[in-house]
């Protein structure tokens, strides 16, 4: 599997806000060296930040289930939920 490099991080984008660099062109009017446009998916997930992405009772109550032995896997329903979510993957690939 090869890794693809060409996304970059997240805080990548969030790091340098400052105003875009001028350039002069042959002609000597000044030009925006860069332009950055982020998609509405990006202010989804900066909304989404403000929620914890994890909850932390769930996540002690499995651990305690799974020290105590009495943890038990459904592989059926991973199995389901990991197909409804490529699906979904796949649909919302199409549609863009």
């Amino acid at each position: 599997m090869k890794i693809d490099n060409s996304l970059l991080p997240t805080g990548a984008v969030q790091g340098n806000r400052s105003k875009p660099q001028q350039r002069v062109d042959t002609a000597g009017a000044s030009v925006a060296a860069d332009e950055v446009k982020l998609s509405p998916l990006a202010g989804e997930l900066q909304a989404s930040d403000s929620q914890p992405p994890v909850n932390s009772a769930r996540v002690d109550e499995i651990k305690r289930a799974i020290a105590e032995g009495r943890f038990s896997i459904n592989a059926g329903a991973i199995a389901d939920r990991l197909i409804d979510t490529a699906r979904e993957l796949v649909n919302s690939q199409r549609t863009a």
